[in-house]
C-alpha cells in the first residue's frame, strides 16, 4: 500500500528553506484508440490524507468515486491536465503525457516546489521533480492523482459517449476493445478517435505497414 515516505523524507531535506510543497503526479489514458490523456497533480498533508488511497487500477470504479470527492477535500492542492487528441497526434503520445503533466503542476492553486512523479520518465515540470516507478502503488500523492486523472477522464469518456453511442466508451473509455472495434468497423472513426494510432490510421489509409506511425499501441492502463 502507499505511504508517505517518499514525501516526509524530501519534506525533511528541505525544512527552513520557506514553504515547501510536494505533489504527487500521474496520468491516465496513454493506451486508448479514442480520448485525450490525463493527468493530475495533488498535493497531500500529513494527517490529511483520505483512507484507502491505492494505486488506481486496483480500485473498483464505485471506490474511486468514493475517494474522489475525499481527496478534493482533503488535499492541499489539486490541479488537472490533459492532451488533446490533436496534441497526441501532433506530438506523439510520449510527448503529449508529459505536456498533460507539467500542465497539471501548473494548475495547482498551491505552487509544488517538487513532484514525484510515476514511472521513470521524468516530464519538463515547472518545478524539481524525481520519478518513482510503480509510484502509485508506493506514495499516496501519486495514488491520489491516479484516481484524479482516472476518474476525471472516465467522466469525460462517459459523456463522448453519450454524443458517439456506438463505440460503447462507456465501458471501454476509448481503448481497443472487440465493442469499439466493432463501432469502428460500422460507423468508422469520429474527431476523437487519435489518426496516429496505427489501428485508427490503417482504418483510414488502410496501410498495413505503420511506417509512419509516430504512436504505438499501449497496453491498457486503466
Amino acid at each position: 500500500m502507499p505511504h508517505y515516505i517518499y514525501e516526509s523524507r524530501l519534506l525533511k531535506t528541505m525544512a527552513g528553506s520557506g514553504p515547501f510543497h510536494v505533489c504527487g503526479v500521474d496520468e491516465v489514458g496513454r493506451g486508448p484508440l479514442a480520448g485525450p490523456v490525463m493527468a493530475a497533480a495533488v498535493i497531500l498533508q500529513k494527517g490529511r490524507i483520505p483512507k484507502g488511497l491505492n494505486d488506481s487500477k486496483q480500485l473498483s470504479e464505485e471506490a474511486r468515486e468514493a475517494l474522489y470527492p475525499r481527496i478534493l477535500e482533503m488535499a492541499v492542492a489539486v490541479g488537472v491536465g490533459e492532451a488533446s487528441v490533436g496534441e497526441i497526434d501532433l506530438v506523439n503520445i510520449r510527448q503529449a503525457t508529459h505536456l498533460a503533466m507539467a500542465r497539471a503542476v501548473r494548475a495547482l492553486p498551491v505552487a509544488a516546489q517538487f513532484a514525484l512523479v510515476d514511472g521513470n520518465d521524468a516530464p519538463a515540470l515547472p518545478c524539481r521533480c524525481d520519478t518513482l516507478v510503480k509510484g502509485d502503488g508506493r506514495s499516496v500523492s501519486i495514488a491520489a492523482a491516479s484516481i484524479v486523472a482516472k476518474v476525471t477522464r472516465d467522466r469525460l469518456m462517459v459523456r463522448l459517449h453519450d454524443e458517439h453511442p456506438h463505440y460503447n466508451w462507456r465501458s471501454n473509455k476509448g481503448y481497443g476493445t472487440p465493442d469499439h472495434y466493432s463501432g469502428l468497423k460500422r460507423h468508422g472513426v469520429t474527431i476523437h478517435h487519435r489518426r496516429s494510432f496505427s489501428p485508427i490510421h490503417n482504418i483510414l489509409y488502410g496501410d498495413e505497414s505503420g511506417d509512419s506511425i509516430h504512436n504505438t499501441l499501449i497496453p491498457q492502463d486503466s
